[in-house]
């Protein structure tokens, strides 16, 4: 008679206890397979996420960790901020005189081109400001080269496009300086769409609303980075809301500890008849989002050095960050969980085990029997190992079902919140291990119990 057939007999006579067995190593090999797929999830949107389009972020000096985590994922507080010339800095000659024409300032200075000017032929410098609140939801002062600038995956090759509407213009006829633009995830949310008017709270999601409000004028097609989940407002009504300019005694406390003397002037009215803007001098950004020039990271290299002898900011590369985060805190965290869930698999074992050793009391005599029928001692020792093996598989496959499955129903969660696909054929490469990992766990439980069929004494049992 074939063995495994016999195995299987074996296990049918143990139906109760065989079953639990089983299913204690289903719980295992469930719980692993569902690590498995989270960790690739947060690799993945860790990943995806450090393809942000820019080279550098720019903010005041501080943690570059914590200047990463706020600008890229929203998350954390701002360091502070950085002066609007500042940002003026990565701008050329024409690009400065510009901006102090229609924002007011101190006119000598637009006369020379900004300071790292010389690295961003062929870049861009997008400015950001935080520290509002939509519901939960982060809100972004920024201009329309955010979306026209920028671009995600993990190529970094991917346009931003719109569901619903268009990206918020600097000055339109129909809301002037208030237009949104809202990500997918924060608009299902909070139930808006293109055209409804929000208020943002200050500081908090429980913050005082502002009396302003913002006209919606773009809905983000999802994207599968933290923008899904954000609000993005013009820069310049973010300026105009309570609380958000620089006061004037803080301006006037500057001028005098450096000496210098800003314009006056409130933002002059240009000539196609746009309203006054803030002047400079009470303006500031939280970070400005640089890409520099050219087709190497050598100039991005050299622009983040300089940015970083200068006191007043600091330069941090979001790619590297990010991959400090994921060695430092995310995989240890993984690799953790991973530890755990290979200990239930290890206990499971240790049940096939007990509960294979435990039976061989009642066994003895049909392994007498067996043996005086002419089966010889590796034999024996063969059918205890494969019954064990039929067990773990068994087990290892129904919780590999179990566990795709789980993944399978939670997928349309998964991909709202992260973007990222996860399907019942999803596998993880370390999957690949878990069946030859199983059947080496079942051939170590069977052994013992193995060997001691293997010593049964038939004389002995047969006229037991």
């Amino acid at each position: 008679m074939n063995l495994l057939l016999i195995a299987w007999r074996n296990m049918q006579q143990r139906g109760l206890s065989s079953w639990l067995t089983i299913f204690s190593m289903a719980l295992g090999v469930t719980l692993v397979v569902i690590v498995l797929a989270i960790s690739g999830v947060v690799t993945e949107s860790f990943q995806r996420n450090s393809s942000v389009g820019y080279n550098i972020i720019v903010g005041a000096k501080g943690s570059p960790l914590q200047l990463t985590l706020n600008t890229v994922f929203y998350l954390s507080r701002p360091v502070e901020n950085v002066p609007y010339s500042y940002f003026l800095e990565f701008q050329p000659g024409t690009g400065r005189q510009d901006a102090f024409k229609k924002i007011g300032g101190r006119m000598h200075e637009a006369d020379r081109p900004g300071r790292y000017s010389r690295y961003m032929a062929g870049g861009f410098a997008v400015p950001v400001c935080l520290g509002d609140y939509f519901g939960p939801f982060r809100v972004v002062g920024t201009t329309p080269d955010f979306f026209a600038n920028l671009r995600y995956g993990e190529a970094g090759d991917m346009e931003y496009k719109f569901s619903e509407g268009r990206n918020f213009q600097e000055y339109s006829q129909e809301n002037g300086y208030f237009e949104a633009v809202i990500g997918s995830r924060a608009a299902s949310e909070m139930k808006v769409k293109v055209g409804d008017k929000v208020s943002p709270s200050h500081g908090n999601p429980d913050g005082e609303g502002h009396g302003e409000k913002f006209t919606i004028v773009g809905v983000l097609a999802p994207t599968g980075t933290p923008n899904d989940r954000a609000l993005f407002i013009n820069m310049e009504g973010f300026y105009w809301m309570d609380k958000h300019s620089k006061p004037l005694d803080e301006v006037a406390k500057a001028e005098k500890e450096s000496g210098l003397t800003y314009a006056e002037t409130p933002g002059t009215a240009e000539s196609d008849g746009l309203p006054a803007k803030l002047p400079i001098h009470q303006r500031e950004v939280t970070a400005i989002l640089v890409k520099p020039g050219g087709e190497s990271g050598i100039f991005a290299a050299n622009m983040e050095r300089t940015i970083n002898e200068n006191l007043q900011a600091q330069a941090a590369s979001p790619v590297r960050e990010i991959a400090n985060m994921l060695s430092m805190f995310v995989q240890p965290v993984q690799f953790a969980l991973l530890v755990l869930t290979i200990m239930v698999c290890l206990v499971s074992a240790i049940a096939i085990l007990v509960s294979i050793y435990n039976s061989m009391s009642e066994r003895r005599r049909d392994i007498a029997v067996m043996r005086a029928l002419g089966a010889r001692r590796d034999v024996v020792l063969a059918i205890i190992l494969a019954e064990s093996v039929l067990i773990a598989v068994a087990g290892g496959v129904i919780g590999w079902l179990l566990g795709h499955g789980i993944s399978a129903i939670a997928s349309p969660w998964v991909e709202d919140q992260t973007g990222i696909q996860v399907g019942f054929l999803t596998i993880n490469t370390w999957e690949w291990m878990l069946i030859p990992g199983i059947v080496l766990l079942a051939i170590g439980a069977g052994l013992i119990p193995a060997f001691s069929a293997y010593r049964t004494d038939v004389s002995r049992n047969l006229s037991a």
